[in-house]
């Protein structure tokens, strides 16, 4: 497909910041004329992925996230990545109540909710070198 459009957002990895990630990421999307619904989606996997990134990529650390997204003709693409402590077993951490922090009171639902509200969710990390968490969600256009 081809990449109609995109952005590259750099920010510091703070719970302050992803209210407005989220909200910058929705409101590029808009060109694509997405439902509430696929609006909704978007910012709540995006909000997942940058907390997993501040909370269990860099821990105590403010590290820098960037966000990449790319639009394409009927689909969205965005990018979250750290350059955080990454992880060993990706298929162990994708798995429903999961956590690297249980002690934190995390819920180690952060995975599966992507994978609820995206159409496709990938990850890939190493240990030492930080996490991408690849997200698609296809925008279906309402004919009239």
């Amino acid at each position: 497909m081809k990449i109609q459009n995109y952005c590259r957002l750099a920010f510091a990895g703070i719970t302050d910041n992803e209210k407005f990630v989220r909200s910058a990421v929705a409101a590029f999307c808009s060109s694509l004329n997405p439902t509430l619904e696929e609006i909704n989606d978007i910012k709540t996997a995006v909000s997942e992925a940058i907390t997993n990134s501040i909370v269990h990529g860099y821990g105590e650390e403010v590290g820098e996230i960037v966000i990449e997204v790319y639009l394409l003709s009927d689909c969205v693409e965005i990018k979250i990545i750290d350059n955080g402590c990454g992880f060993e077993n990706i298929e162990k951490a994708m798995q429903p109540f999961y956590t690297s922090k249980p002690n934190d009171e995390r819920s180690g639902m952060g995975f599966t909710i992507m994978q609820a509200f995206m159409d496709n969710v990938v990850v890939e990390s190493k240990v030492g070198n930080g996490t991408m968490v690849t997200m698609q969600k296809r925008i279906y256009k309402v004919k009239c």
